[in-house]
């Protein structure tokens, strides 16, 4: 018996399998050791439910794919959360770039671009998952995510940059003021999800050619920053992964037909097919 958990800031999605047969689904809050201790990564982890924690005795591997776990210190604070539940499993923790690569490879090298909450993108040969320009988070990087989307709406809204209408909007859905922009992004934790959070307004008016303008733009800056920089990245098929391309797929098109790409596979969620390519791994034997 495996589980495998594929988790971003925002949630993390679980599959309990046995003998290639999925046996348990659940979802929990996101796991993301950058904002979190073991302890807290425990306390997720047993908001699992009688359905899974019971069976741990008899689940061989966890196979864990997260935000934030793209170093040896932070994938070990994961690890010991897990450790705390799952005592006597191998555990396999990753960053969840890994995850979207495993779960699109169809057999022949290509590039994963990884856009949700956070972005992220690797080359995949079937053998090694390769990154040229590893993720950033919401700071430094995450280009064509829906925090990127709501950084770039929220600093323009305090440069007041935006057009009338989608200030007037924004301070009536939101009641803004500079002080709980600030307050959010700078103090509290999980800045990265507040600034997602409103991705769903930008969304909602897609529609209007600023904000449109702006999805494109922060998009085609992923593009040229983490897929351009892949060597032989025009000949490679490019899947996309996550919430970005699939509530922007239109949008993510014209930048992918702007840049000459090969067009792969859009993806909102990769846990099905993650399921599928780790119980061949698992049980081809």
């Amino acid at each position: 018996m495996i589980l495998i958990g594929t988790s971003g800031s925002t949630k993390c999605d679980w599959q309990l399998v046995d003998a290639r047969e999925t046996r348990v689904k659940k979802s929990t809050k996101g796991i993301n050791p950058f904002f979190m201790d073991d302890v807290a990564i425990s306390d997720i982890v047993k908001s699992l439910g009688t359905e899974i924690i019971d069976q741990k005795s008899a689940i061989e591997v966890v196979y864990f794919f997260g935000a934030g776990c793209s170093s040896k210190h932070f994938a070990s604070m994961v690890e010991r959360g897990l450790s705390m539940v799952f005592n006597k499993s191998h555990l396999y923790v990753k960053e969840d770039i890994v995850a979207a690569a495993f779960a699109t490879f169809n057999g022949e090298p290509s590039i994963t671009a990884l856009m949700g909450t956070g972005s992220n993108s690797c080359h995949f040969d079937g053998d090694i998952v390769r990154q040229e320009v590893s993720g950033m988070d919401f700071i430094l990087g995450d280009e064509g995510s829906r925090s990127h989307f709501g950084k770039l709406l929220l600093s323009q809204y305090l440069k007041k940059q935006l057009p009338e209408d989608i200030t007037r909007d924004l301070e009536t859905e939101f009641q803004l003021n500079k002080e709980e922009i600030l307050l959010n992004v700078y103090i509290k934790p999980y800045a990265n999800v507040y600034l997602s959070s409103f991705s769903q307004f930008i969304k909602e008016r897609i529609d209007h050619p600023y904000l449109r303008k702006l999805v494109k733009q922060s998009i085609s800056e992923f593009v040229e920053t983490y897929i351009c920089s892949i060597k032989n990245y025009e000949n490679l098929p490019i899947h996309f992964v996550g919430s970005v391309p699939y509530f922007f797929e239109e949008i993510v098109n014209e930048v992918v037909e702007d840049h000459q790409l090969k067009k792969g596979i859009f993806v909102e969620e990769p846990i099905d097919l993650l399921v599928e390519y780790l119980i061949e791994k698992h049980y081809r034997n």
